[in-house]
C-alpha cells in the first residue's frame, strides 16, 4: 500500500533524486500531489506540481510533460490570495526554457513582488535573474545586466538555497551568451565556483557546470580556439552524463554547433537528436538543415523558432539570418530582401557589435545577389570598421573573406588579393576549419608563394569531370567516387562522416514520402532519413501548438510519437547504446563510400600515376573520411569550380 503521508512521499522523492533515480522521484512526487490535493492544501500541491515539472525538464529532458505540470501548478494557485507559493510557481521553470521574454518577464515580476512582500531572498534571486534575462533578450541590455549582477551578488551572498541559486546562474549565463558578454561571465565564474554553484558532483552543480562550460566554449569558438572548445565540451558531456546518467543538452548543443561549423554534419545531427524541443537547439538545427541543403526544413525550423521567441530580439535576429540565407539559396531574392528588412528592423538599436557585424554580412549577401556589389562592399567595410580591435578575430577573418569574394566578383582582383591576404593572416593565428569555398578562394587569390610542386586538379564540365596534371588532361564520367574525392579535397584535413558524404552527393529528396516512415528499420537511406527529419519537425510544431492551446494531453500523445521517431532515427546512427549493426545506415554508408573512393582513386592513378599515388596514400576512409596532404607530397591536389 502506498504511504498517503505527503511529507513521507517528499522525503522519498528527495532520496530518489540523491540516487539519481528520476522515475522513482516522479512517482513519489505524484503521490504527494494526490495527498495534498485530497487534504485541500492547494498551495502545497501547486508547489509539488512545479517541482515535478522541474524534474521532468531538468532530470528527464521531457519539456512537454514539464510544461504541462507547470501549467497545472499555475491553475491550482492563481485564484488564491497573494502568497509566496505563487512566486515560486511563477519562476519554477528554468529561465532559458521560457521561450518568450515577455512571458518570462511577467512571471519574474510577479515572483519579485511576492519575494519582497514576504521576505524570501532565495525567490528574489531567481526572480531577478529571470527578469534580467528577459530584459537582455528584449534588447534592454544595460538594465538587464544590472539586474543579473544583483542576482549573482545575492547568489554568492545571503541566498542559501543552492538549487535555486544554480537555476539563477543558468539565466545569468544564458544572458551572457546571447549578449556575447563573455567577460562578465568569466568575472562571476570564479565567485560562483567558490560558492559551490558550479563544479562538484551534486545534480544542481553538475547541471550548472555543464552550462558554464558551454558558454565558455562558445566564447572560445568565437576567439578561433576550436580545439580548446571541443575538448571543454567533450569533457563537460562526459562529466554530466557519468554523474547524471542522462544525456546532456547544453554542452551537446554547443558541440553540435561547432560540428556544423567544422562541416561534420552527421555528428551534429547525432548530438541534436531528441534535443530540438529545447529552444537553444533551434538555431543549430536550422543551421544544420541549411548546411545540408534541406531548405524547406531550414525554413520550417527557423520559423518555428521565431514563433516561439516572441519579442526576443537577440535570438530572433539569428533565426531571421538563417531565413535570409535559405531564401538566397533557393533563388528567391524578393523573399530574402523582405526578411533582411525584418532583420534590420528587429535588431535596430541593439548594442551588440558582433551581432550587428553578422547582420551586415547578411545584408551584403542580399545586396550582392541583387547585383549591387558596390553597396555590398561598402556594407562589409563599414562593419569591419565598427568591430572592436580585439575579441572577435574569427568574425573579422570571416568578414575579410566576404570582402575578398565581393571584390573578386566585381572584377577588382588587386583589391581581392589584398583582402584575401589580410584574411589569410587573420586565419593563420586561429585554430579553425576553413570552409571549402573559402579554401578555394584563398588558393586562387592568396596562394602560398614558392610552392613549385606540380598541381593535380579536378574540375567539373557539362559531361562530368576533368582531371589534369602537367600536360595530361583527361575527361571522366561523373561518379559518386569522384564527387566524394572532390568533397574531401576541397577541405584538406577535415574529417567528414560517411553519411555527410552520402547526403552531399545524393542531395535532399525533393518530396518527402511519409510512407517511408516505420518500414525502413535500420536500412534508412538518405531519402528515408529526410522523411524522418521532416516528420519530426512537423510533430515539434504540433506539440507547440497543442501546448499553446492548453491541450496538454494531446501534446503528450504527440510527444510520444515524436520520441518514437527520434529513437528510430537514432538507431540508424547506431546511438542509444546499441552496437553498430551490419545493416545500419552508418555502416552501409561506410562500405559504399569506401568502395566508391577506392574505385575512383584507382581510375585516377591510371591516368595520373604520381598524383594518384599521393591521393591513394592521403585519403583516409572509414566512418570518418579525410584528405590529409603533407608538405612533402610531390604533387598537390585541388578542386577547381
Amino acid at each position: 500500500m502506498v504511504d498517503a503521508d505527503p511529507a513521507r512521499q517528499l522525503q522519498l522523492a528527495d532520496e530518489a533524486v540523491q540516487a539519481f533515480d528520476a522515475a522513482a522521484a516522479a512517482g513519489h512526487l505524484s503521490a504527494a500531489i494526490r495527498a495534498f490535493t485530497a487534504a485541500g492544501d492547494r498551495r502545497q500541491a501547486a508547489l509539488v506540481c512545479a517541482r515535478l515539472g522541474d524534474l521532468y525538464a531538468n532530470a528527464m529532458g521531457n519539456l512537454t510533460a514539464a510544461r504541462a505540470w507547470f501549467v497545472r501548478a499555475t491553475r491550482m494557485i492563481e485564484d488564491e490570495p497573494p502568497c509566496i507559493e505563487q512566486g515560486w510557481v511563477a519562476v519554477a521553470a528554468m529561465g532559458c526554457d521560457v521561450d518568450d521574454p515577455a512571458v518570462l518577464l511577467a512571471r519574474a515580476e510577479l515572483a519579485l513582488d511576492r519575494a519582497r512582500r514576504f521576505g524570501d531572498v532565495n525567490l528574489e534571486t531567481k526572480a531577478l535573474a529571470d527578469a534580467g534575462l528577459a530584459l537582455v533578450q528584449s534588447g534592454r541590455m544595460a538594465e538587464g545586466m544590472a539586474m543579473l549582477d544583483e542576482a549573482m551578488a545575492l547568489a554568492c551572498g545571503p541566498a542559501d538555497d543552492a538549487y535555486t541559486a544554480g537555476k539563477s546562474v543558468c539565466s545569468f549565463l544564458t544572458a551572457c551568451y546571447f549578449a556575447a558578454d563573455f567577460d562578465r561571465a568569466g568575472t562571476w565564474a570564479d565567485a560562483l565556483r567558490r560558492h559551490g554553484l558550479m563544479g562538484g558532483s551534486s545534480m544542481p552543480a553538475l547541471f550548472m557546470s555543464s552550462h558554464c562550460d558551454s558558454v565558455q566554449a562558445i566564447a572560445l569558438c568565437e576567439l578561433g580556439r576550436w580545439g580548446e572548445a571541443e575538448a571543454m565540451l567533450t569533457r563537460a558531456i562526459e562529466d554530466f552524463e557519468s554523474g547524471m546518467h542522462i544525456p546532456s543538452w547544453h554542452p551537446a548543443i554547443a558541440l553540435a554547433e561547432l560540428r556544423i561549423r567544422q562541416g561534420r554534419l552527421a555528428e551534429a545531427e547525432m548530438l541534436l537528436l531528441g534535443k530540438d524541443g529545447h529552444l537553444q537547439a533551434l538555431l543549430p538545427a536550422a543551421h544544420l538543415h541549411l548546411a545540408r541543403g534541406d531548405h524547406d526544413l531550414a525554413r520550417a525550423t527557423a520559423s518555428r523558432g521565431l514563433r516561439a521567441v516572441g519579442e526576443d530580439r537577440l535570438r530572433a535576429a539569428d533565426l531571421l539570418a538563417v531565413l535570409v540565407d535559405t531564401e538566397l539559396a533557393t533563388g528567391d531574392l524578393a523573399a530574402a530582401t523582405a526578411v533582411s528588412e525584418q532583420l534590420v528592423a528587429r535588431a535596430e538599436g541593439l548594442d551588440v557589435a558582433g551581432l550587428q557585424a553578422r547582420i551586415a554580412a547578411v545584408r551584403a549577401r542580399v545586396l550582392a545577389a541583387g547585383g549591387d556589389l558596390a553597396g555590398a562592399i561598402g556594407t562589409v567595410e563599414s562593419a569591419l570598421d565598427r568591430l572592436p580591435a580585439a575579441g572577435v578575430p574569427l568574425l573579422r577573418a570571416t568578414l575579410l573573406l566576404d570582402l575578398a569574394r565581393l571584390h573578386d566578383r566585381a572584377g577588382n582582383r588587386a583589391a581581392a588579393r589584398v583582402e584575401a591576404t589580410r584574411a589569410s593572416a587573420a586565419l593563420a593565428g586561429l585554430d579553425v576549419v576553413v570552409g571549402p569555398d573559402d579554401v578555394a578562394l584563398l588558393q586562387r587569390l592568396a596562394a602560398a608563394k614558392g610552392d613549385s610542386r606540380p598541381a593535380a586538379t579536378l574540375s567539373r564540365d557539362e559531361r562530368g569531370w576533368v582531371v589534369a596534371c602537367g600536360d595530361i588532361r583527361c575527361p571522366l564520367p561523373d561518379t559518386k567516387g569522384l564527387r566524394y574525392i572532390a568533397e574531401l579535397v576541397r577541405s584538406p584535413g577535415v574529417e567528414r562522416h560517411a553519411l555527410d558524404l552520402v547526403d552531399r552527393v545524393e542531395g535532399v529528396a525533393a518530396g518527402v514520402d511519409r510512407r517511408r516512415l516505420g518500414d525502413a528499420g535500420e536500412l534508412l537511406d538518405a531519402q528515408a532519413r529526410t522523411a524522418y527529419r521532416h516528420r519530426i519537425e512537423a510533430l515539434r510544431a504540433e506539440v507547440d501548438d497543442a501546448l499553446e492551446m492548453g491541450a496538454e494531453d494531446r501534446a503528450e500523445a504527440l510527444q510520444a510519437e515524436l520520441d518514437q521517431l527520434v529513437g528510430q532515427l537514432a538507431q540508424a546512427f547506431g546511438l542509444g547504446g546499441r552496437s553498430r549493426r551490419a545493416s545500419s545506415a552508418t555502416e552501409r554508408a561506410r562500405l559504399n563510400v569506401t568502395r566508391a573512393l577506392r574505385a575512383a582513386t584507382a581510375r585516377l592513378s591510371e591516368i595520373v600515376p604520381e598524383a594518384g599515388a599521393v591521393l591513394d596514400q592521403r585519403l583516409r576512409t572509414g566512418i570518418y573520411c579525410a584528405y590529409e596532404p603533407e608538405e612533402s607530397d610531390p604533387v598537390r591536389w585541388a578542386v577547381q569550380t
